[in-house]
């Protein structure tokens, strides 16, 4: 469930209505491998949020915490692939770092599949 402070209202104002191929500016390969458990954060050093709607909407909603890539495509209400390649260029440019589960950490915890729930369900 989306709370307060992970509505923003630039989310909310069209991003949903935007096509995959304009968000991904017509390309269909991320440069990172991601998944729907992915999860990626914003880096500390990035002060000011990256140019462009979908980027800056990506970037504050991993500000306050990692999100999985399914997460972000719920929240977004964009498809997955789309995402991918936004995240791609994000990581790419400095501004989000990827975190994979370390060995002692399962793909299977249920707080990690919650989130990536709760993004889906939002699609």
């Amino acid at each position: 469930m989306m709370t307060a402070s992970d509505q923003h209202p630039f989310i909310d104002a069209g991003i949903a209505d935007l096509r995959p191929y304009a968000i991904t500016q017509g390309r269909t390969t991320p440069t990172h491998e991601l998944d729907l458990i992915t999860l990626v954060g914003a880096r500390s050093s990035a002060h000011s949020p990256p140019q462009g709607l979908v980027e800056e909407a990506v970037f504050l909603l991993c500000r306050s915490e990692a999100r999985s890539i399914g997460e972000l495509s719920g929240r977004l209400r964009q498809p997955v692939h789309a995402v991918k390649v936004v995240v791609s260029d994000l990581i790419d440019q400095g501004f989000l770092i990827p975190s994979m589960a370390g060995e002692d950490e399962d793909a299977r915890d249920p707080n990690v599949l919650g989130k990536i729930l709760a993004g889906l369900r939002e699609l």
